[in-house]
Protein backbone atom coordinates (compact mmCIF):
# COMPACT_ATOMS: atom_id res chain seq x y z
CA UNK A 1 0.00 0.00 0.00
CA UNK A 2 1.54 3.40 -0.87
CA UNK A 3 0.10 6.84 -0.36
CA UNK A 4 -1.16 9.36 -3.00
CA UNK A 5 1.75 11.71 -2.99
CA UNK A 6 3.88 8.22 -3.70
CA UNK A 7 1.68 7.42 -6.19
CA UNK A 8 1.16 11.09 -7.92
CA UNK A 9 4.83 12.59 -8.25
CA UNK A 10 3.69 15.61 -10.11
CA UNK A 11 1.09 16.41 -7.62
CA UNK A 12 3.99 16.65 -5.43
CA UNK A 13 6.12 18.95 -7.60
CA UNK A 14 3.38 21.11 -8.30
CA UNK A 15 3.22 21.49 -4.69
CA UNK A 16 6.27 22.42 -4.29
CA UNK A 17 6.50 24.95 -6.84
CA UNK A 18 3.51 26.15 -5.57
CA UNK A 19 5.39 26.62 -2.05
CA UNK A 20 8.02 28.22 -3.92
CA UNK A 21 5.54 30.91 -5.99
CA UNK A 22 4.11 31.75 -2.89
CA UNK A 23 6.87 32.80 -1.04
CA UNK A 24 8.07 35.11 -3.80
CA UNK A 25 4.55 36.48 -4.49
CA UNK A 26 4.57 36.99 -0.33
CA UNK A 27 8.18 38.77 -0.57
CA UNK A 28 6.73 40.95 -3.49
CA UNK A 29 3.55 42.19 -1.60
CA UNK A 30 6.02 43.42 1.26
CA UNK A 31 7.56 45.76 -1.37
CA UNK A 32 4.35 46.85 -2.97
CA UNK A 33 1.28 47.65 -0.94
CA UNK A 34 -0.13 46.51 2.53
CA UNK A 35 -3.22 44.65 1.10
CA UNK A 36 -1.21 42.63 -0.76
CA UNK A 37 0.52 41.57 2.23
CA UNK A 38 -2.64 40.85 4.08
CA UNK A 39 -4.00 38.77 1.23
CA UNK A 40 -1.20 36.49 1.04
CA UNK A 41 -1.07 35.94 5.13
CA UNK A 42 -4.87 35.73 4.64
CA UNK A 43 -3.85 32.62 2.02
CA UNK A 44 -1.78 31.08 4.11
CA UNK A 45 -3.98 30.57 7.36
CA UNK A 46 -6.45 28.93 5.14
CA UNK A 47 -3.95 25.76 3.57
CA UNK A 48 -2.32 25.74 7.20
CA UNK A 49 -6.15 24.85 8.86
CA UNK A 50 -7.42 22.08 6.28
CA UNK A 51 -6.13 18.58 7.72
CA UNK A 52 -3.94 16.42 6.64
CA UNK A 53 -4.04 12.92 5.84
CA UNK A 54 -2.44 9.78 5.19
CA UNK A 55 -4.57 7.62 2.31
CA UNK A 56 -3.68 4.16 0.71
CA UNK A 57 -4.20 3.65 -3.19
CA UNK A 58 -6.64 0.53 -3.79
CA UNK A 59 -4.81 -2.48 -6.01
CA UNK A 60 -7.37 -5.29 -6.48
CA UNK A 61 -6.92 -8.88 -5.30
CA UNK A 62 -8.94 -11.54 -7.46
CA UNK A 63 -8.84 -14.31 -4.51
CA UNK A 64 -8.84 -14.40 -0.38
CA UNK A 65 -6.56 -16.29 1.39
CA UNK A 66 -7.54 -17.05 4.89
CA UNK A 67 -5.79 -19.17 7.98
CA UNK A 68 -7.96 -20.80 10.68
CA UNK A 69 -7.03 -22.45 13.47
CA UNK A 70 -8.68 -25.49 14.31
CA UNK A 71 -7.99 -27.08 18.30
CA UNK A 72 -7.73 -30.83 18.41
CA UNK A 73 -6.30 -33.06 21.05
CA UNK A 74 -3.15 -35.36 21.99
CA UNK A 75 -4.43 -39.25 21.32
CA UNK A 76 -1.71 -42.14 22.19
CA UNK A 77 -1.15 -44.40 19.70
CA UNK A 78 -2.44 -47.00 21.38
CA UNK A 79 -3.79 -46.87 25.26
CA UNK A 80 -5.30 -50.49 27.13
CA UNK A 81 -6.42 -51.25 29.98
CA UNK A 82 -4.98 -54.62 30.91
CA UNK A 83 -6.12 -56.96 33.28
CA UNK A 84 -6.23 -60.70 33.64
CA UNK A 85 -8.76 -63.48 31.22
CA UNK A 86 -9.09 -65.23 34.78
CA UNK A 87 -9.80 -64.13 38.09
CA UNK A 88 -7.13 -65.12 41.10
CA UNK A 89 -5.54 -63.67 43.66
CA UNK A 90 -2.87 -61.22 43.10
CA UNK A 91 0.43 -62.35 43.95
CA UNK A 92 3.05 -59.68 42.42
CA UNK A 93 3.19 -56.68 40.26
CA UNK A 94 6.48 -56.16 38.83
CA UNK A 95 6.23 -52.57 37.50
CA UNK A 96 4.85 -48.85 39.20
CA UNK A 97 3.54 -46.01 37.11
CA UNK A 98 5.24 -44.02 35.09
CA UNK A 99 7.83 -47.17 34.01
CA UNK A 100 8.84 -47.75 30.68
CA UNK A 101 8.15 -50.88 29.33
CA UNK A 102 8.57 -53.25 26.06
CA UNK A 103 6.27 -55.90 24.33
CA UNK A 104 5.92 -59.12 25.92
CA UNK A 105 7.47 -57.92 29.34
CA UNK A 106 5.63 -59.41 32.52
CA UNK A 107 3.91 -56.82 34.18
CA UNK A 108 2.11 -58.68 36.89
CA UNK A 109 1.48 -62.75 38.34
CA UNK A 110 -1.85 -64.33 39.80
CA UNK A 111 -1.87 -67.65 42.30
CA UNK A 112 -1.44 -70.97 39.92
CA UNK A 113 -1.08 -73.36 42.97
CA UNK A 114 -4.37 -74.52 42.06
CA UNK A 115 -3.99 -74.70 38.52
CA UNK A 116 -0.74 -76.91 39.03
CA UNK A 117 -2.56 -79.17 41.06
CA UNK A 118 -5.20 -79.76 38.46
CA UNK A 119 -2.80 -80.24 36.13
CA UNK A 120 -0.66 -82.90 37.81
CA UNK A 121 -4.16 -84.74 38.75
CA UNK A 122 -4.75 -84.70 34.46
CA UNK A 123 -1.30 -85.37 33.76
CA UNK A 124 -1.42 -88.76 36.10
CA UNK A 125 -4.79 -89.51 34.48
CA UNK A 126 -3.40 -89.50 31.15
CA UNK A 127 -0.37 -91.18 31.62
CA UNK A 128 -3.11 -94.32 33.21
CA UNK A 129 -4.80 -93.75 30.15
CA UNK A 130 -1.75 -93.29 27.49
CA UNK A 131 -0.48 -97.25 29.29
CA UNK A 132 -4.00 -98.94 28.81
CA UNK A 133 -3.62 -97.79 24.69
CA UNK A 134 -0.68 -99.37 24.77
CA UNK A 135 -1.68 -102.87 26.15
CA UNK A 136 -4.48 -102.40 23.44
CA UNK A 137 -2.58 -102.15 20.66
CA UNK A 138 0.06 -104.89 21.29
CA UNK A 139 -3.23 -107.44 22.00
CA UNK A 140 -3.11 -110.00 24.29
CA UNK A 141 0.20 -112.14 25.79
CA UNK A 142 0.86 -115.74 25.13
CA UNK A 143 0.49 -116.74 28.60
CA UNK A 144 -2.75 -114.39 28.97
CA UNK A 145 -4.38 -116.84 26.26
CA UNK A 146 -2.76 -120.14 27.62
CA UNK A 147 -4.12 -119.19 31.28
CA UNK A 148 -7.58 -118.82 29.72
CA UNK A 149 -7.27 -122.08 28.01
CA UNK A 150 -6.24 -123.47 31.25
CA UNK A 151 -9.04 -122.26 32.92
CA UNK A 152 -11.56 -123.57 30.36
CA UNK A 153 -9.96 -127.06 30.35
CA UNK A 154 -10.09 -127.39 34.42
CA UNK A 155 -13.89 -126.10 33.75
CA UNK A 156 -14.92 -128.63 31.37
CA UNK A 157 -13.33 -131.60 33.30
CA UNK A 158 -15.25 -129.94 36.51
CA UNK A 159 -18.40 -130.17 34.22
CA UNK A 160 -17.97 -133.90 33.23
CA UNK A 161 -17.52 -134.78 37.40
CA UNK A 162 -20.66 -133.18 38.56
CA UNK A 163 -22.94 -134.14 35.66
CA UNK A 164 -21.63 -137.94 36.69
CA UNK A 165 -22.69 -137.25 40.07
CA UNK A 166 -25.78 -135.63 38.72
CA UNK A 167 -26.70 -138.61 37.50
CA UNK A 168 -25.84 -140.69 40.71
CA UNK A 169 -28.60 -138.44 42.37
CA UNK A 170 -30.87 -138.24 39.87
CA UNK A 171 -31.03 -142.42 40.59
CA UNK A 172 -30.54 -142.19 44.30
CA UNK A 173 -33.71 -139.76 44.14
CA UNK A 174 -35.59 -142.21 41.89
CA UNK A 175 -35.05 -145.25 44.60
CA UNK A 176 -36.22 -142.80 47.69
CA UNK A 177 -32.99 -142.91 49.50
CA UNK A 178 -32.05 -139.30 48.42
CA UNK A 179 -34.77 -136.01 48.99
CA UNK A 180 -35.59 -133.82 46.47
CA UNK A 181 -33.99 -130.95 47.90
CA UNK A 182 -30.23 -133.06 47.28
CA UNK A 183 -30.87 -133.19 44.31
CA UNK A 184 -32.03 -129.87 43.50
CA UNK A 185 -28.28 -128.74 45.01
CA UNK A 186 -26.70 -130.81 42.45
CA UNK A 187 -28.59 -129.72 39.82
CA UNK A 188 -27.98 -126.22 40.59
CA UNK A 189 -24.50 -126.49 40.40
CA UNK A 190 -24.12 -128.18 37.15
CA UNK A 191 -26.22 -125.88 35.74
CA UNK A 192 -23.82 -122.69 37.08
CA UNK A 193 -20.99 -124.50 36.19
CA UNK A 194 -22.03 -124.47 32.49
CA UNK A 195 -22.33 -121.01 32.79
CA UNK A 196 -19.32 -120.03 33.65
CA UNK A 197 -17.16 -122.71 31.09
CA UNK A 198 -19.63 -119.97 28.73
CA UNK A 199 -17.96 -116.89 30.09
CA UNK A 200 -14.32 -118.50 30.13
CA UNK A 201 -14.71 -119.83 26.67
CA UNK A 202 -15.65 -116.13 25.37
CA UNK A 203 -12.89 -114.70 26.75
CA UNK A 204 -10.62 -117.31 25.44
CA UNK A 205 -12.17 -116.43 21.78
CA UNK A 206 -11.71 -112.55 22.46
CA UNK A 207 -7.49 -113.41 23.36
CA UNK A 208 -7.65 -115.52 20.28
CA UNK A 209 -8.90 -113.08 18.26
CA UNK A 210 -6.80 -110.23 19.45
CA UNK A 211 -8.18 -106.40 20.32
CA UNK A 212 -11.16 -104.95 18.40
CA UNK A 213 -10.47 -102.10 16.32
CA UNK A 214 -12.96 -99.66 18.29
CA UNK A 215 -11.64 -100.05 21.78
CA UNK A 216 -8.10 -98.75 20.38
CA UNK A 217 -10.41 -95.81 19.03
CA UNK A 218 -12.24 -95.25 22.29
CA UNK A 219 -9.20 -95.41 24.16
CA UNK A 220 -7.38 -92.95 21.73
CA UNK A 221 -10.13 -90.66 22.34
CA UNK A 222 -9.75 -90.80 26.02
CA UNK A 223 -6.05 -89.74 25.67
CA UNK A 224 -6.76 -86.99 23.43
CA UNK A 225 -9.39 -85.76 25.76
CA UNK A 226 -6.86 -85.92 28.28
CA UNK A 227 -4.11 -83.90 26.45
CA UNK A 228 -6.32 -81.51 25.63
CA UNK A 229 -6.91 -80.51 29.38
CA UNK A 230 -3.68 -80.47 30.13
CA UNK A 231 -2.87 -78.35 27.32
CA UNK A 232 -5.71 -76.13 28.63
CA UNK A 233 -4.48 -75.47 32.05
CA UNK A 234 -1.12 -74.89 30.33
CA UNK A 235 -2.44 -71.68 28.74
CA UNK A 236 -4.22 -70.69 32.29
CA UNK A 237 -0.88 -71.12 34.21
CA UNK A 238 0.59 -68.70 31.34
CA UNK A 239 -2.34 -66.50 31.42
CA UNK A 240 -1.65 -65.83 34.73
CA UNK A 241 0.90 -63.82 34.07
CA UNK A 242 -0.11 -60.36 32.26
CA UNK A 243 2.43 -58.88 29.71
CA UNK A 244 2.63 -55.88 27.59
CA UNK A 245 1.18 -56.21 24.67
CA UNK A 246 3.38 -53.48 23.25
CA UNK A 247 5.91 -51.09 24.32
CA UNK A 248 5.02 -47.76 26.44
CA UNK A 249 4.30 -46.59 29.73
CA UNK A 250 2.60 -47.04 32.68
CA UNK A 251 -0.11 -44.55 33.35
CA UNK A 252 -2.23 -46.07 36.05
CA UNK A 253 -1.83 -48.72 38.60
CA UNK A 254 -5.43 -49.96 39.64
CA UNK A 255 -4.66 -53.06 42.67
CA UNK A 256 -2.09 -53.79 44.67
CA UNK A 257 -0.70 -57.31 45.82
CA UNK A 258 -3.13 -59.57 47.68
CA UNK A 259 -6.40 -58.50 45.79
CA UNK A 260 -9.02 -61.07 44.28
CA UNK A 261 -9.08 -60.19 40.78
CA UNK A 262 -11.94 -60.72 38.56
CA UNK A 263 -11.80 -61.65 34.85
CA UNK A 264 -11.02 -58.57 32.70
CA UNK A 265 -11.05 -56.64 35.91
CA UNK A 266 -8.24 -53.69 34.91
CA UNK A 267 -4.89 -53.73 37.04
CA UNK A 268 -2.45 -51.61 34.95
CA UNK A 269 -3.34 -49.08 32.46
CA UNK A 270 -0.39 -49.39 29.22
CA UNK A 271 0.09 -46.00 27.11
CA UNK A 272 2.17 -45.99 24.02
CA UNK A 273 4.20 -42.95 23.40
CA UNK A 274 6.70 -43.54 19.69
CA UNK A 275 3.30 -43.00 17.60
CA UNK A 276 1.67 -40.04 19.18
CA UNK A 277 -1.59 -38.60 16.86
CA UNK A 278 -3.28 -35.79 17.15
CA UNK A 279 -7.82 -36.14 16.03
CA UNK A 280 -8.73 -32.85 15.27
CA UNK A 281 -12.58 -31.94 14.02
CA UNK A 282 -12.86 -29.64 10.78
CA UNK A 283 -15.58 -28.60 8.82
CA UNK A 284 -16.23 -30.72 5.98
CA UNK A 285 -15.62 -28.32 3.50
CA UNK A 286 -12.35 -27.95 4.62
CA UNK A 287 -11.42 -31.89 4.30
CA UNK A 288 -12.31 -32.08 1.57
CA UNK A 289 -9.08 -30.42 0.34
CA UNK A 290 -7.21 -32.99 2.70
CA UNK A 291 -5.53 -36.16 1.15
CA UNK A 292 -3.64 -38.82 3.12
CA UNK A 293 -0.45 -38.54 4.04
CA UNK A 294 -0.29 -34.88 3.39
CA UNK A 295 2.39 -32.78 5.71
CA UNK A 296 0.60 -30.68 8.30
CA UNK A 297 2.60 -28.38 11.41
CA UNK A 298 0.22 -28.35 14.52
CA UNK A 299 1.29 -26.45 17.89
CA UNK A 300 1.20 -28.12 21.06
CA UNK A 301 2.11 -26.07 24.14
CA UNK A 302 3.56 -23.74 22.18
CA UNK A 303 5.79 -25.56 20.18
CA UNK A 304 5.75 -26.70 16.60
CA UNK A 305 5.71 -30.09 15.14
CA UNK A 306 5.48 -31.57 12.16
CA UNK A 307 2.73 -33.86 11.12
CA UNK A 308 1.19 -35.78 7.93
CA UNK A 309 -2.61 -36.81 7.88
CA UNK A 310 -3.06 -40.64 8.62
CA UNK A 311 -6.76 -40.99 8.24
CA UNK A 312 -10.06 -39.56 7.63
CA UNK A 313 -12.58 -40.86 9.81
CA UNK A 314 -16.03 -41.41 7.83
CA UNK A 315 -18.76 -40.30 10.25
CA UNK A 316 -19.73 -36.66 11.07
CA UNK A 317 -20.56 -35.08 14.48
CA UNK A 318 -24.23 -35.03 14.56
CA UNK A 319 -23.47 -31.59 16.96
CA UNK A 320 -20.44 -29.88 15.28
CA UNK A 321 -20.98 -30.93 11.82
CA UNK A 322 -17.26 -32.04 11.87
CA UNK A 323 -15.66 -34.68 10.38
CA UNK A 324 -12.29 -36.22 12.71
CA UNK A 325 -8.57 -35.69 11.16
CA UNK A 326 -6.42 -38.20 12.71
CA UNK A 327 -2.47 -36.81 12.38
CA UNK A 328 0.45 -38.87 13.17
CA UNK A 329 3.46 -36.95 14.54
CA UNK A 330 6.57 -37.23 13.14
CA UNK A 331 9.90 -37.19 14.50
CA UNK A 332 9.48 -37.58 18.08
CA UNK A 333 12.46 -40.06 18.86
CA UNK A 334 13.51 -37.70 21.94
CA UNK A 335 10.06 -36.18 22.72
CA UNK A 336 7.22 -36.92 25.08
CA UNK A 337 3.70 -35.69 24.79
CA UNK A 338 1.51 -36.22 27.11
CA UNK A 339 -1.95 -37.48 25.57
CA UNK A 340 -4.74 -35.48 26.47
CA UNK A 341 -3.17 -32.11 25.86
CA UNK A 342 -4.91 -29.20 23.20
CA UNK A 343 -3.37 -29.20 19.82
CA UNK A 344 -4.06 -26.47 17.38
CA UNK A 345 -3.35 -26.92 13.48
CA UNK A 346 -3.72 -23.71 11.40
CA UNK A 347 -4.95 -24.05 7.71
CA UNK A 348 -4.85 -20.97 4.71
CA UNK A 349 -7.79 -21.64 1.98
CA UNK A 350 -7.75 -19.41 -0.83
CA UNK A 351 -11.21 -18.07 -1.34
CA UNK A 352 -11.81 -16.62 -5.17
CA UNK A 353 -13.50 -13.69 -4.55
CA UNK A 354 -12.72 -9.59 -5.72
CA UNK A 355 -12.11 -7.23 -3.16
CA UNK A 356 -9.56 -4.72 -1.69
CA UNK A 357 -7.17 -5.19 1.70
CA UNK A 358 -7.08 -2.03 4.20
CA UNK A 359 -5.73 -1.32 7.37
CA UNK A 360 -8.43 -1.41 9.85
CA UNK A 361 -8.06 1.84 11.07
CA UNK A 362 -9.54 3.14 7.61
CA UNK A 363 -13.16 1.43 8.70
CA UNK A 364 -15.57 4.04 9.66
CA UNK A 365 -18.62 2.13 11.63
CA UNK A 366 -22.08 2.36 9.84
CA UNK A 367 -25.65 2.11 10.47
CA UNK A 368 -27.32 -0.93 11.32
CA UNK A 369 -23.20 -3.21 11.64
CA UNK A 370 -22.19 -1.79 8.28
CA UNK A 371 -18.88 -0.34 7.65
CA UNK A 372 -17.91 2.47 5.76
CA UNK A 373 -14.46 4.27 4.72
CA UNK A 374 -13.43 7.90 3.33
CA UNK A 375 -12.29 8.44 -0.34
CA UNK A 376 -11.10 11.18 -1.96
CA UNK A 377 -13.36 12.69 -4.38
CA UNK A 378 -12.19 15.64 -6.48
CA UNK A 379 -9.83 18.33 -5.91
CA UNK A 380 -10.47 22.03 -4.88
CA UNK A 381 -10.01 25.02 -7.14
CA UNK A 382 -7.25 22.58 -9.25
CA UNK A 383 -5.06 22.46 -6.08
CA UNK A 384 -3.54 18.75 -6.28
CA UNK A 385 -3.45 18.68 -2.38
CA UNK A 386 -6.42 19.76 -1.65
CA UNK A 387 -9.68 17.08 -2.18
CA UNK A 388 -13.15 16.76 -1.01
CA UNK A 389 -13.96 13.64 1.11
CA UNK A 390 -16.96 11.12 0.48
CA UNK A 391 -18.10 7.89 2.12
CA UNK A 392 -18.44 5.15 0.66
CA UNK A 393 -19.90 1.78 2.19
CA UNK A 394 -18.09 -1.43 1.97
CA UNK A 395 -18.56 -5.18 3.08
CA UNK A 396 -16.37 -6.46 5.53
CA UNK A 397 -15.60 -9.88 4.41
CA UNK A 398 -12.62 -10.88 6.13
CA UNK A 399 -10.40 -9.55 9.23
CA UNK A 400 -6.68 -10.47 9.50
CA UNK A 401 -4.09 -8.91 12.36
CA UNK A 402 -3.98 -5.09 11.45
CA UNK A 403 -5.72 -5.20 8.21
CA UNK A 404 -9.34 -5.78 6.51
CA UNK A 405 -10.07 -7.41 2.99
CA UNK A 406 -13.44 -5.20 1.71
CA UNK A 407 -15.85 -5.03 -1.22
CA UNK A 408 -17.98 -2.27 -2.53
CA UNK A 409 -18.18 1.03 -4.12
CA UNK A 410 -14.19 0.83 -4.56
CA UNK A 411 -12.30 1.16 -8.02
CA UNK A 412 -8.71 0.71 -8.40
CA UNK A 413 -6.76 3.29 -7.90
CA UNK A 414 -9.10 5.23 -5.21
CA UNK A 415 -7.35 7.03 -2.49
CA UNK A 416 -8.57 5.90 1.10
CA UNK A 417 -7.68 7.82 4.29
CA UNK A 418 -5.96 5.47 6.04
CA UNK A 419 -5.60 6.76 9.50
CA UNK A 420 -7.59 9.56 11.61
CA UNK A 421 -11.02 8.72 10.57
CA UNK A 422 -12.97 9.90 13.58
CA UNK A 423 -11.83 13.90 12.82
CA UNK A 424 -13.62 13.89 9.29
CA UNK A 425 -17.22 14.03 8.34
CA UNK A 426 -18.00 13.25 4.64
CA UNK A 427 -17.20 16.48 2.33
CA UNK A 428 -14.67 18.00 4.51
CA UNK A 429 -11.52 19.62 2.83
CA UNK A 430 -8.24 17.67 3.53
CA UNK A 431 -4.84 17.76 2.16
CA UNK A 432 -2.05 15.10 1.45
CA UNK A 433 0.29 14.98 4.93
CA UNK A 434 3.54 15.42 4.46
Amino acid sequence: MSSVAESRPSQIRARKAGLVLGGIALLSGLTLTGIRVFSGSASKLETSTVLGVEVVMLSAADDLTVSRVYTGQVEAGRASELGFQQGGELVEILVDRGESVVSGQPLARLSVRRLRAQRAQLEGERERALAQLEELQNGPRQEDIAAAQATVQDLEHQLDLERLRQERREFLYDQGALSREERDVVAFNFDALQERISAERSQLEALQTGTRPEQITAQQATVQQLSAGVEDLDIAIENNTLVAPFSGVIAARRLDEGAIVQAGQSVLRLVEQSEMEIDIGLPIDVVINLRLGQPQRVTVNSNTYEASVAAILPEIDATTQTQTVVLQLTGLEDVVLPPDQLAQMEIAQIAEVDGFWLPITALIQGERGLWAVYALNSTIDGDNNRFRIERREVELLHTQAERVFVRGVLDVGDAIVADGTQRLVPGQIVRLAP
